[in-house]
């Protein structure tokens, strides 16, 4: 019996020092039945020969330029070209680990259809990592390792880009790359939770993730904290949010201000609450902010975390697990 075929998708725009490195860690692969489509979105630099000079080589790659312009373009284009039985994306300045197709596509063949195979990261950058990108790897893997991923879905995007696979009937039934909505990777996490696909728990490292200051999640507009606020709470109303239960937000910073304000706008009543004495007692957009065990007086309230601090959310799940309180459909940590 043959090997079921995997394409890689590969937008790419002016990544020439990271691209052959990319590419090599696909060519050695231990599974070997894959078709990598790489789409150049408009590249100045030598990207485009590099890759042209390997797929000259190598008949398993396969590019083309964007047919528009823009990274869901550039996606849609790939897909366009593909005729995998499994659907994976890369990032062109990321390095697949040997075993990642081989472990991908075998734990899709034992769990089969409606499951979402995913793996651990490591996180590199040639001058050394930040703690908070080596704290995201720790909780990004913490999840993985168990499966557990859609947990914690409102703090962080949960399913790397670069480090996912389904079948190629479950992509499409959940619409693929077809909405034109940033971030796309978080917007795709979210139909997979929507879809209800189960991530296969992962123990292996499947991708060496790059950091580096000109990435473009760290440039452009669409990769915004404002944009993933936004997307957060387009999916909470879509998904969790019960109408016939009481909202709170529990937070009055910079997150929880903006959270308010989307949620007026949007007509969602709420109360505000925060266990800061400063700010309790006080009016902020015409809604008096109280303390938080005013919670205990609400008729099984809903809550949305906006509180940053590690040691404050530890206190905050503490509590809400002493009022028996349940993730993901009594209380929401959204960052």
């Amino acid at each position: 019996m043959s090997e079921s075929l995997v394409s890689i998708l590969v937008p790419f725009k002016n990544t020439e020092t990271f691209i052959r490195e990319c590419v090599e860690s696909i060519i050695c692969q231990t599974y070997q039945n894959w078709e990598a489509i790489f789409i150049d979105d408009n590249s100045d630099d030598s990207s485009f020969k590099i890759v042209d000079h390997i797929a000259q080589q190598d008949k398993r790659i396969k590019l083309y330029k964007n047919n528009n312009s823009g990274i869901i373009s550039a996606l849609q284009t790939a897909y366009s070209y593909s005729q995998g039985v499994y659907i994976t994306r890369m990032d062109s300045d990321d390095v697949m680990t040997s075993i990642r197709l081989e472990t991908m596509v075998n734990n899709l063949k034992k769990y089969g259809k409606n499951h979402l195979a995913v793996g651990k990261v490591k996180y590199f950058r040639a001058d050394g990592l930040s703690d908070g990108f080596a704290r995201y790897e720790q909780w990004l893997n913490t999840l993985t390792q168990t499966g557990s991923n859609y947990s914690e879905i409102y703090k962080e995007c949960v399913i790397p880009s670069p480090c996912w696979m389904l079948h190629r009937d479950d992509f499409e039934a959940c619409d693929g790359f077809n909405p034109n909505r940033y971030p796309e990777d978080y917007d795709l996490a979210f139909r997979f939770y929507k879809a209800d696909y189960t991530c296969i728990p992962c123990d292996k490292v499947l991708l060496y993730w790059r950091d580096y200051s000109t990435r473009t999640s760290r440039t452009h507009i669409h990769y915004a904290e404002n944009s993933f606020l936004d997307l957060k709470v387009l999916y909470f109303l879509d998904l969790n949010y019960d109408a016939s239960r009481p909202l709170a937000i529990w937070g009055a910073g910079a997150k929880g201000k903006t959270l308010a304000k989307i949620l007026i706008e949007e007509k969602i009543p709420f109360y505000w609450i925060c266990d800061n004495p400063k700010k309790i007692g006080k009016h902020i957009y015409d809604q008096k902010l109280l303390n938080f065990d005013y919670l205990t007086e609400l008729k099984n309230p809903q809550s949305i975390v906006t509180v940053a601090n590690n040691d404050a959310q530890t206190e905050i799940k503490t509590y809400f697990e002493t009022q028996n309180m349940r993730p993901i459909l009594d209380y929401f940590f959204f960052c």
